[in-house]
């Protein structure tokens, strides 16, 4: 039971550095990305090749991290002109292109086979106290995340970016750079899913293209969502929301028989479904809430009057 709850804890880590990424390109720039799975794929196979040619550990997550940030800003430039639906559409299709490229590119990926053996960090080393080591990684990876992001969201930087996200043409005219902000935004979103795919491939010991389906996007979402889009401490606690759902659903043979493995399976993906209804329904702004981030023509130049400065800074 013990080993249950210490997987559950790591992956709900892994599923917060997701979340938190989502939190920067879609709440704090306004720009829906469907296709971070892709992007949590990239960092997976990135990360197990590269230790399988014998880099460090560390090093490859470093690696991997930046490889997703720079095809993120590359995306980012390609898709400029698209906006709202469009770029979700765009960005659904790019994460299942990246997806069927680790299936059908079996000569790097191994195909469906996946990669397996897949080395963790001190796995040898610390034996049954693994799982505890790599748990608190994975926590001190969220938590280190939250302190740096929430410094640089409360920074100019932030407040330049929710001017984007709230009205591009009034950021331009304030003299800020659009597209720039928008590929800074999309790229440090994209190097978390990143270094979230390097922390599952290592935590795991094995990656396949059946890890990284569309399901995954709407689980990220719906935690975000949970939460409050644009708050940080929502995408962690949005996280815990989902994967307990996810997991309590398994129990559910026990208290309703009758049940087969295929029709739990469908059940748990009925529970998010309503979940998420009843989310939109009752509370859309998230548990957490919006706080007025709406950014002002006067805070973008930096000089912000105490009672502007105040709400944009939140």
């Amino acid at each position: 039971m013990i080993s249950y709850l210490l997987f559950i804890a790591t992956l709900t880590a892994i599923y917060s550095i997701l979340s938190l990424g989502l939190v920067v390109s879609w709440g704090q720039a306004g720009m829906v990305n469907l296709g971070l799975v892709g992007f949590f794929g990239l960092g997976a196979y990135t990360s197990a090749l590269l230790t399988g040619t014998g880099v460090p550990i560390g090093l490859a997550w470093a690696v991997a991290a930046v490889v997703a940030a720079a095809i993120g800003v590359g995306f980012c430039v390609l898709t400029r002109t698209l906006r709202g639906d469009y770029l979700a559409i765009v960005t659904l299709g790019f994460g299942e292109g990246l997806r069927l490229v680790e299936l059908n590119e079996r000569w790097l990926t191994g195909g469906s086979d996946g990669i397996s053996g897949i080395r963790a960090p001190l796995k040898q080393s610390l034996g049954d106290l693994f799982p505890w080591f790599y748990m608190g990684l994975a926590w001190s990876i969220v938590i280190v995340a939250i302190v740096l992001l929430a410094r640089l969201l409360k920074s100019p930087f932030g407040r330049a970016l929710r001017a984007v996200r709230d009205d591009e043409k009034v950021a331009a005219v304030a003299g800020k750079s659009v597209l720039r902000l928008k590929c800074q935004a999309f790229g440090l979103g994209a190097a978390l899913f990143g270094l979230a795919g390097a922390l599952y491939a290592h935590f795991t010991s094995y990656v396949s293209p059946d890890n990284f389906v569309l399901q995954l996007t709407i689980y990220i979402f719906l935690a975000v969502t949970a939460g409050g889009y644009s708050r940080l401490i929502g995408a962690v606690f949005g996280s815990i929301v989902v994967m307990t759902i996810l997991e309590s659903s398994r129990f559910a043979a026990e208290f309703i028989p009758g049940l087969t493995a295929v029709q739990i399976a469908s059940l748990r993906e009925f529970a998010i479904a309503v979940a998420l209804i009843v989310i939109m329904q009752v509370r859309p702004q998230g548990v957490f809430g919006l706080r007025n981030e709406r950014a002002r023509a006067d805070a973008l130049s930096g000089h912000v009057p105490a009672p502007v400065a105040s709400s944009a800074v939140k």
